[in-house]
């Protein structure tokens, strides 16, 4: 995706609100029976102006879908949409011709996958497109003849063990426990308050303060802030309650946004990796039987089970055991929208390794997160995991 420099982080676009996802977490397990029915939340044509096609969907992946189409044409917001939208949102309803285009073109995908696949999404505006704006119809001899790199968040389960001493699911995770601490000191984790740095194309890749507030089970939220000139500083939340999820940043195009579908999911998986000693109970239908592949030279073993609807991807470090890739991918109504979490420099805290570097790459941008301190087992107001708000 190409990406405006210099984009104050709270007049960017809706797209970067997404860039928060990746740090709310919850947890599989089922909310008390005591907790009121979960809000609703609005549809894409209650919020925007002139939605045509892309009617039926909440706002969360309304963003991903726009995510999407910056991901498989290589566009930014201003390319589809006109530039005055930059200062004026409600420029963003005006018809472009690209826009005009890309109606049609969401249209023509759906009937194909309608006519020839029984409604499967087997074809996509990036099976074509593959990041540029013109689809390709002369065959690239490089690539025929060549040696492309392997992308290993490509690699697929074959369904069984490849070789007779590859390591089933249970090995490998049960490795990754060890490698953390062993799963009697991961049980005594209940809590942790972590204090460091965010920076993004949101923030220019300015570092700005981030806190990052978690407890066990199934509660997580994160608040980084951000300065917006003359000495104004505002909150950019994101907060997970334990069932429901949302991010919140003031004088922004969609200001809250409420976690659905894929994002939620993806929620899950986040809470379970920041107490990763339930792991197992936190996907399901677990798969190995992946081909070898390699991260940066490191040779990894990857397992893959299911959160909600979504696939989850996990790369454990062959020789060490500890986790260094996730990926997962969120259902959108043009097709399945990636996110990939990179964890780095592990760190001792109360007997147990955690991650204090994620860097969060997605269709809408890239991310990464420092910490400097992690303080584990303290007290956390439950008002911290509440919906925010101004």
């Amino acid at each position: 995706m190409k990406l405006e420099s210099r984009r104050p982080f709270f007049r960017a676009s809706g797209l970067a609100l997404a860039c928060l996802l990746a740090a709310i977490a919850a947890s599989a397990q089922a909310p008390p029976a005591a907790q009121t029915p979960a809000e609703k939340p609005p549809m894409a044509e209650q919020v925007f102006k002139n939605v045509q096609v892309l009617k039926g969907i909440p706002m969360d992946e309304f963003m991903g879908t726009m995510g999407f189409f910056a991901a498989a044409l290589s566009l930014n917001c201003t390319d589809c949409h006109v530039k005055a939208a930059n200062d004026d949102w409600a420029r963003y309803a005006d018809d472009t011709p690209l826009k005009q285009t890309a109606r049609k073109m969401v249209l023509m995908v759906r009937t194909i996958n309608q006519a020839n696949f029984g409604g499967k999404t087997e074809v996509t505006c990036y099976t074509c497109h593959r990041s540029s704006n013109h689809p390709k119809i002369v065959p690239s001899l490089a690539e025929q003849y060549g040696s492309p790199p392997e992308d290993p968040d490509d690699v697929e389960s074959h369904g069984a063990a490849l070789t007779r001493n590859a390591p089933s699911v249970d090995q490998v995770l049960d490795k990754y426990i060890q490698a953390l601490g062993g799963a009697q000191r991961l049980a005594k984790l209940s809590s942790f308050v972590a204090k460091g740095t965010y920076s993004g194309y949101d923030t220019s890749d300015d570092k700005v303060p981030v806190e990052v507030y978690a407890k066990a089970p199934n509660q997580r939220t994160t608040i980084l802030h951000a300065p917006v000139g003359d000495g104004v500083t505002k909150d950019g939340t994101t907060a997970f309650d334990g069932r429901d999820g949302w991010i919140y940043a003031a004088n922004t195009l969609v200001p809250m946004l409420t976690l659905t579908g894929g994002n939620l999911d993806g929620a899950r998986v986040d809470a379970a990796l920041s107490f990763p000693g339930g792991i197992k109970q936190a996907l399901t239908d677990w798969r190995d039987g992946f081909p070898a592949t390699s991260i940066d030279g490191r040779d990894v073993e990857v397992v893959q089970g299911t959160s909600g609807k979504s696939t989850v991807k996990l790369y454990f470090d062959k020789q060490s055991g500890l986790l260094v890739r996730q990926v997962r991918y969120a259902q959108t109504i043009v097709g399945p929208n990636p996110t990939q979490i990179d964890y780095s420099d592990y760190r001792e805290v109360a007997g147990v390794k955690l991650p204090f570097n994620w860097v969060v790459t997605w269709t809408d941008g890239q991310s990464k997160f420092e910490m400097s301190q992690v303080q584990p087992n303290v007290a956390i107001d439950a008002a911290k995991f509440a919906k925010p708000g101004p």
